[in-house]
């Protein structure tokens, strides 16, 4: 196909910082074309001093669905086609499922699950014209597996990867790839205002297990995001990519186990579930 003997064309949403930033970087280095989007223009500005035409920076706030057709019809018509479309803005609500106001529920729900679905839906008329594409998108290993304290962000992931999983089945018969990429921890700057928010609410009854969760937290090995651009070309630019890709190496044991006693406990419950047949 032509579209692999050239560079690839991407189109990035979160490029100013953490993975989006590191991969958006990576991808102009290797000599691909990309159309790297931020909320804050100014934040991806010094990408086109060093890039010039290789890149086409765009102020899209992924919650506005005229902003994101708008930028993502540009990066066509710029470029000439898309062959990645990478979700990769959001963030995290940190804060027990008491504790979380259904407005900051709201609020990062319309970022992380409205705001891909307001991308792909932009996208997928013309990676469907064009007859190839691969839309990518940031879950985590949390997509996986629910953790106590970001709840909320959690399932945010469950729904990403499950809208993820459908839309694969979808448009496959149109030639188009979809991948989950799941990262565990990271050195990112995924601790920042930006991408992660305390709820307001604070009830004191949670104070150890907050305590408890952040001891562990500092104990927990992360991974460095500069040793993931190869994982995420390797996918890209695989023939028959995963439909999902965990980063780093150890949420494969926890996740293993976790998929163990999920299925030892329906085991165990199966004459109750049998007899509900009827």
């Amino acid at each position: 196909m032509e579209n692999k003997q050239k560079e690839k064309v991407w189109f990035i949403t979160g490029s100013s910082r953490g993975f989006g930033k590191i991969w958006t970087e990576a991808a102009l280095k290797r000599g691909d074309k990309v159309a790297a989007t931020a909320r804050n223009i100014n934040s991806i500005a010094a990408l086109k001093e060093t890039y010039g035409d290789q890149v086409l920076v765009l102020e899209v706030d992924v919650t506005n669905a005229f902003q994101v057709q708008n930028a993502v019809n540009q990066a066509n018509e710029y470029f000439g086609r898309l062959d990645i479309v990478f979700n990769n803005a959001g963030y995290s609500l940190v804060g027990t499922i008491e504790e979380g106001s259904t407005e900051e529920v709201k609020a990062m729900y319309e970022t992380n699950i409205i705001g891909p679905i307001h991308v792909v839906q932009a996208a997928l008329p013309i990676l469907r014209a064009q007859g190839h594409g691969h839309i990518l998108g940031t879950s985590s290993a949390v997509g996986i597996y629910s953790n106590p304290l970001i709840g909320y962000y959690c399932s945010s992931k469950f729904a990403f990867e499950a809208i993820y999983d459908s839309l694969s089945k979808e448009v496959a018969g149109f030639g188009i790839k979809v991948t989950l990429i799941e990262p565990g921890a990271y050195s990112t700057e995924f601790g920042s205002a930006e991408s992660l928010k305390i709820a307001s609410k604070k009830l004191s009854d949670y104070d150890d297990l907050k305590s408890n969760l952040m001891k562990n937290l500092q104990k927990l090995e992360r991974g460095n995001p500069l040793a993931t651009p190869d994982a995420i070309f390797a996918v890209v630019d695989a023939e028959n990519p995963p439909l999902r890709l965990l980063l780093g190496k150890n949420d494969l044991p926890h996740i293993q186990q976790i998929y163990t006693e999920r299925i030892q406990e329906w085991e165990a419950w199966k004459p109750i579930s049998q007899a509900a047949q009827g």
